[in-house]
């Protein structure tokens, strides 16, 4: 079997993933680059990295891929669950699948991979790394899909942390800002597409103006202090419960929410443009 300790990544093929993969293989790991599909050139070239199909929402996917490893590898040093969607939206036009989707990625998806990667994470004392968000402690309107996802996830890896203590295994989050990822692209373009009535996607017609105008004076974050924070978790002697990217998602995470509810709400209200918000003028809900 290899010395060289190995990573398996999740959601790689972009976004934060596929940085993160490559900062990987500097410090010297063999990284699984896990995707739904591969060969998106990314990678190509790249010393240390082995792209493998990995769908964390399918059963047989996440079986496929940690087989592969275990046969070529033997051992994990760390699982890195960073795989993720973004559904965003007022939860009156979510539509169930789309709610679906979300836990089915971002919660049952990492708990699938932990679970079947631990026989090679306790042979290789391994540890495990899951992405989060700062909506887990901070819950926004417009965003209650990956909020709840997200807590959820949040509090998994505390469970996580506290049971596998035994073997060893640390678990922590790494908590990005508002990041520079393809990701919320796709959740827009996923959110339009949905089949939503008209006449019900009017109801809210100022809520999503207000938005899409606050989200465009906003300037995300480079995806880099991410991708160290996901290194420091992966390297680090004594690897801490939580990592936050910068400044700002520790702000997000630790002090916003400690505020009082109504400032609290009234500053998120205004971050995102719903600050006095009414329903349009010509609204009958019938």
């Amino acid at each position: 079997m290899n010395d060289t300790p190995a990573v398996l990544l999740t959601g790689a093929n972009g976004g934060i993933g596929t940085p993160a993969a490559l900062e990987l293989a500097r410090r010297g790991f063999l990284v699984y680059a896990g995707m739904r599909r591969t060969g998106h050139g990314a990678f190509d070239g790249a010393d240390g990295i082995r792209e493998v199909a990995l769908d964390v929402a399918d059963p047989g996917s996440v079986a496929a891929a940690v087989e592969r490893i275990a046969a070529e590898h033997g051992s994990l040093h760390a699982v890195v669950n960073n795989a993720g969607v973004i559904v965003q939206g007022p939860l009156e036009l979510v539509p169930d699948e789309e709610l679906h989707r979300q836990f089915a990625v971002n919660v049952f998806g990492p708990v699938r991979v932990v679970k079947a990667a631990l026989p090679l994470l306790r042979a290789g004392r391994g540890r495990i790394v899951n992405v989060g968000a700062p909506t887990a402690y901070l819950p926004m309107p417009m965003n209650g899909p990956i909020s709840a996802s997200k807590a959820a996830l949040h509090s998994l890896t505390a469970s996580m942390r506290g049971e596998l203590a035994a073997w060893g295994i640390p678990t922590s989050v790494v908590v990005p800002g508002l990041v520079d990822t393809q990701v919320f692209v796709k959740a827009a373009e996923a959110q339009r597409a949905a089949s939503v009535p008209p006449e019900r996607q009017a109801l809210y017609r100022n809520h999503l103006a207000a938005v899409e105008k606050a989200g465009a004076n906003q300037k995300p974050e480079p995806t880099t202090g991410t991708v160290r924070a996901i290194a420091a978790a992966v390297t680090d002697r004594h690897p801490k419960a939580e990592y936050f990217s910068s400044p700002n998602a520790r702000i997000l995470s630790k002090v916003l929410p400690r505020l009082p509810r109504p400032m609290r709400e009234a500053a998120i209200l205004g971050a995102i443009g719903l600050r006095g918000i009414t329903a349009p003028a010509a609204d009958l809900v019938r």
